[in-house]
C-alpha cells in the first residue's frame, strides 16, 4: 500500500543531520527522494562505526529510501543537470546558506525558471534578511544561541549543550512540516513557493513556548524560564534498587500518589495543595517525592502506579532501548540485510497511517550509486552521461 506522500518527487541538496534526516522522513512516506552529493559525499558518511567506507552509522540512520547521485555543482554541466533534474520535481530541499546557492545560481528564481510550480525549501542557521543571515551554523552554535544551552546554565550553573542534535532534528520536523503545508497550498492553488526554515528561530519558537513564562507580558510581569523545569531536583528518582521516571502532575495524580505511597501527610501540606501550588513550591515537591521513591524497589512502584494514569516508567539506557519490551511489541525495531553492509538494526517510522502506510523501500544508497540511473531519467542518452562522467562533473559508484 502507498505512503502518503507517493508520487511527490524531491531533489535534496543537503548534508549533516537536518537536511538528510528531513528528507528520510519525506521519503519513509513515500516520496521519492534524490540525494545529490559533492565527489566527497555527505561528511555523515565517514562518522560513527562502519564496516565499508563511506556507509557509516550516522550516514546510515539519515538516508533509507532515497537514491544518490554525485554532482560537482562548482561544474557548470553539473549545474544544468541538476536543473534538468530538478524540471520533473516538485520539491528541492537544500540546506546551504542562501549567499551559497546564488553563487552556485541555483536559488529559486534559477529554479522556477525550469519548474514553475517548484517548491524550493532552504534550511540554515538563520533567517536572510536578520544581521546573522550569512553566518554559518551548526547545532551546537544553534543550541548557543537560541537559549537551550543556557537553560542548563539555570539549572546545573554552567551552560551545556544537550548531547543530542537537537536543533537539527526539531528543524528537520520543521522543514517536514512546511514541505508538506506548502504541497497541500500547491494542491489548493496550483502554485510552488519558496519556503525558509531557519534553525535559529524555529528553535526559538520551540524553546519559548513554555519558558516565555513572565516575559509573555509587556511590561513582564515575572522572569522567563518555566519554574518546574529550571529546578535542579528534577531527574529520574532513586530507588531502593536502581531510577525511576514518576511525575505526579495534575492533581489527581498526586491525590492517587500520596494515598498509595502512603504519604497521606503530603495531602494535608498547603504547599502541594494544587498544582500552582506545587510549581510554586518546587524543589520542596520534588524532595518529598524524592524521600518516598527511595523506600521501595523499581519494581515494587511499577506493580504499584502500573495501573494507574499516574505517568511512570522505566529509566532507560541506549542500549536497553533495543530490548525495550514495549519497542518490540510494536516492531519498533527492524532487522534488514543491506547488499553491502550486511545486517542493519533500523527503526520503523513512528507514525502510524490506516491507508497509506509509511515504509522502507530502498536501503541506503552508496555513494553515486544512481548517478547513470538518474540522468538517464532526466533525459540525457548513455553518451551525454559518459561525458559528464568523464570530465568528473558527475561520478557513479562502481
Amino acid at each position: 500500500m502507498p505512503g502518503p506522500l507517493t508520487g511527490i518527487k524531491i531533489l535534496e541538496l543537503t548534508a549533516v543531520v537536518l537536511g538528510p534526516w528531513a528528507c528520510q522522513i519525506l521519503a519513509d512516506m513515500g516520496a521519492e527522494v534524490i540525494k545529490v552529493e559533492p565527489p566527497y559525499g555527505d561528511s555523515n558518511r565517514s562518522l560513527g562505526a562502519y564496516r565499508n567506507r563511506g556507509m557509516a552509522a550516522l550516514y546510515l540512520t539519515c538516508n533509507r529510501n532515497k537514491r544518490s547521485i554525485v554532482l560537482d555543482l562548482k561544474q557548470p554541466a553539473a549545474r544544468e543537470a541538476v536543473l534538468k533534474i530538478a524540471a520533473s520535481c516538485d520539491v528541492v530541499i537544500h540546506n546551504n546558506r542562501p549567499q551559497v546557492m546564488d553563487k552556485l545560481r541555483l536559488a529559486y528564481a534559477d529554479f522556477r525558471a525550469v519548474n514553475p510550480q517548484i517548491i524550493y525549501c532552504g534550511t540554515y542557521g538563520y533567517g536572510r534578511n536578520g544581521p546573522y543571515g550569512s553566518r554559518g551554523a551548526l547545532d551546537d552554535s544553534i543550541q548557543a544561541v537560541s537559549g537551550v544551552a543556557m537553560l542548563n546554565e539555570m539549572v546545573l550553573g554552567e551552560p551545556r549543550y544537550l548531547p543530542t542534535v537537537i536543533a537539527d532534528k526539531t528543524t528537520a520536523m520543521a522543514v517536514v512540516q512546511a514541505v508538506c503545508a506548502a504541497l497541500f497550498h500547491r494542491e489548493r492553488h496550483g502554485v510552488g513557493q519558496e519556503i525558509e526554515v531557519p534553525m535559529f528561530e524555529t528553535m526559538v519558537y520551540f524553546v519559548m513556548a513554555e519558558h516565555l513564562w513572565g516575559m509573555a507580558f509587556e511590561p513582564p510581569i515575572g522572569t522567563a524560564g518555566y519554574t518546574r523545569l529550571m529546578s535542579y531536583h528534577r531527574k529520574p528518582y532513586k530507588t531502593l534498587d536502581g531510577y525511576i521516571a514518576i511525575l505526579p502532575y495534575l492533581d489527581s495524580h498526586w491525590e492517587t500518589f500520596c494515598k498509595l505511597s502512603g504519604r497521606l501527610d503530603l495531602l494535608e501540606d498547603k504547599r502541594f495543595a494544587t498544582l500552582n501550588d506545587r510549581v510554586t513550591n518546587i524543589d520542596d515537591t520534588y524532595s518529598e517525592t524524592a524521600k518516598t521513591m527511595a523506600t521501595r524497589t523499581t519494581a515494587e512502584w511499577l506493580d504499584l502506579f502500573g495501573a494507574t494514569s499516574v505517568p511512570t516508567i522505566v529509566v532507560n539506557t541506549l542500549e536497553g532501548l533495543t530490548r525495550d519490551p514495549h519497542l518490540e511489541a510494536v516492531g519498533f525495531w527492524q532487522e534488514v540485510e543491506h547488499p553491502t553492509e550486511g545486517r542493519l538494526r533500523m527503526t520503523r517510522f513512528p507514525m502510524t497511517f490506516s491507508e497509506s502506510p509509511a515504509d522502507v523501500r530502498r536501503l541506503q544508497p552508496r555513494l553515486g550509486e544512481h548517478s547513470r540511473e538518474v540522468l538517464k531519467e532526466a533525459g540525457y542518452a548513455d553518451q551525454e552521461v559518459d561525458a559528464l562522467l568523464a570530465a568528473g562533473a558527475a561520478r557513479q559508484a562502481v
